[in-house]
């Protein structure tokens, strides 16, 4: 960091609230990060899965 940058008058953790409801961090394990590389692929994965998921415990009448 350069010497004539001056911080004296900057809050610590002024955005920190606002942050945290917007973002959701998750941190993958390195196996599911492998076959997961990017957050379009986890999000189109997951979404598949809650569309799965409705499924799961009801009838089905034919």
């Amino acid at each position: 960091m350069k010497k004539e940058y001056d911080f004296s008058k900057g809050v610590r953790g002024k955005y920190y609230k606002r942050f945290q409801e917007k973002n959701n961090i998750v941190v993958l394990e390195p196996e599911v990060a492998k076959k997961f590389p990017d957050s379009k692929i986890v999000n189109d994965a997951l979404k598949e899965l809650i569309k799965l998921s409705k499924f799961v415990g009801k009838k089905v009448h034919r």
